[in-house]
């Protein structure tokens, strides 16, 4: 511990490490940055120091819910056991299978991995989970928000119960509650923080703006710009398409800046966190697959662009700054429609959160234009071609009555939304010529005996307007037998 920094321990290590090596259940809750990840590698060094693993028997499980927590804490295993002969496979998508195959053919003393790759190498007949010792079920309330659940406890079924089950998470919803009542048996209960709550050491505003993205990302860049102390930072949002579209806005207007999601493909993703950590870019626009124990220890803020649709994502997205005692700064853009989400987060944080430069009732008036409307596309208020939506239409200002009559024009037009047109003069309709009676029979020819129709009266509109559906109706008398026109097989005579 000391090669790799470490002096003293943290109040979750000091609390969970002695139950640990004791075999005991643990369940540990702490914000994140708190250390939580050695509070449980340390102990299973220790306890894995005799025995060996056998091919594809692994014998301790991790289990994290991303890929990047997964490499992030077989790096950690490599540092800190170091001098400790261990096997650790790590199982994650995106990564061949025949490599990972390799290394359960070795034997593992550690496996970690995420429940989707390691239920695949299961279905496949590669692992044997009957020996495991340990099962570690790390960032639980985020296996929750990821729908992972079902896996666990699939998972669970096929690892012996006798095993020493070690359950951390940053916040405890009841759902994760139950969840840890099903899984540990009399646990010792190691909370070192309140629940839910964030690190003083994060100073917090909120920032008001419009719900335009447009106007939005303005504010980002001058907020940005802003910060005199800025060393790095990652920026938030909900949506994978919004990565893109604000990776794509910041790149136009010359920052040094990465993107991060979960369609990226995984060397990808590594390359581009290894890009941020060793600072070769200075911003890091990404979705939450990065809020979760990513260890990063120098980020100076956080920017969420968008305010987290649940609660418990604002204290893991802020608490990728000010970690390990350090300072950081966190700010949240924050329009109208995110009030109920707001007060979400600090009902849940039990805690009132400063605006910077006045709340809501503060905004002024919405932009008219904005400066990269026309370079920018892809973006939800992306105007592709030049087109409007009915709001921007709405908002145009029109011309009046006399000057729509006098043919004249708007004369003020806004960078990026045009004047609304002319209203059209709708045309009065030609008046229908009076219908002049057709006194020539029809079909004189072919039926003479049938009477001719009498036309209607030519001011009779209704009536004109339903015979033209029933031109071809016959509405004269039934003819009997054939008339006058009688086929001529008709006319052979029969044979006596």
């Amino acid at each position: 511990m000391t090669d790799a920094g470490y002096s003293i321990p943290t109040p979750i290590q000091a609390g969970a490490i002695p139950p640990a090596l004791q075999r005991r259940d643990i369940l540990g809750i702490a914000q994140t940055g708190t250390g939580k990840t050695a509070s449980f590698v340390l102990p299973m060094l220790t306890l894995l120091e005799k025995g060996r693993a056998r091919a594809r028997m692994p014998r301790t499980l991790i289990l994290e819910p991303t890929r990047e927590l997964a490499a992030q804490v077989a790096e950690n295993f490599e540092k800190y056991g170091k001098n400790h002969k261990l096997n650790v496979a790590l199982l994650i998508g995106g990564v061949s299978f025949d490599e990972q195959d390799r290394k359960l053919e070795r034997g593992a003393d550690v496996l970690i991995c995420t429940p989707g790759r390691l239920l695949d190498h299961c279905e496949r007949g590669k692992l044997l989970m009957t020996g495991v010792e340990i099962l570690v079920i790390d960032e639980a309330d985020r296996m929750l928000d990821m729908g992972f659940i079902p896996d666990i406890e699939r998972i669970a079924k096929l690892i012996p119960f006798t095993r020493q089950t070690l359950f951390f998470s940053a916040t405890m919803p009841p759902e994760i509650q139950k969840l840890a009542d099903r899984f540990l048996q009399n646990p010792e209960r190691v909370e070192v923080s309140a629940r839910s709550s964030t690190a003083t050491t994060v100073t917090q505003r909120l920032v008001a703006t419009h719900s335009k993205d447009y106007e939005k990302r303005a504010i980002l860049r001058d907020l940005i710009n802003a910060q005199e102390d800025l060393k790095n930072a990652i920026i938030f949002c909900n949506r994978k398409l919004d990565v893109a579209d604000l990776f794509r806005s910041l790149s136009r207007h010359g920052f040094s800046v990465g993107a991060l999601h979960g369609d990226m493909d995984q060397s990808s993703r590594t390359k581009m966190l290894a890009s941020f950590k060793d600072g070769q870019i200075k911003l890091l626009v990404a979705s939450d697959v990065a809020a979760r124990g990513l260890d990063i220890p120098d980020v100076s803020h956080v920017f969420n662009f968008d305010v987290p649709i649940h609660a418990e994502d604002y204290v893991h997205r802020i608490g990728r700054t000010g970690r390990a005692g350090r300072s950081g700064a966190a700010f949240t853009l924050v329009s109208k429609r995110d009030t109920k989400f707001y007060d979400a987060i600090e009902k849940l944080i039990d805690k009132k959160i400063e605006w910077l430069n006045g709340d809501l009732s503060a905004l002024p008036a919405p932009m008219e234009s904005h400066d990269s409307g026309k370079s920018e596309r892809g973006g939800r208020d992306g105007k592709r071609g030049g087109r409007r939506n009915d709001k921007d239409r709405d908002r145009a200002p029109r011309p009046s009555t006399d000057q729509a009559v006098a043919g004249h024009k708007s004369d003020t037009k806004s960078d990026d939304i045009p004047a609304a047109p002319e209203p059209v003069v709708a045309k009065a309709e030609p008046v229908r010529p009076e219908r002049k009676a057709d006194t020539k029979p029809q079909n004189a020819g072919r039926n003479s005996n049938r009477p001719a129709p009498q036309p209607y009266p030519a001011n009779d509109d209704n009536r004109d307007r339903r015979n033209r559906y029933r031109r071809d109706q016959d509405d004269g008398p039934t003819p009997i037998g054939f008339g006058d026109d009688i086929p001529a097989f008709m006319l052979i005579a029969g044979k006596a």
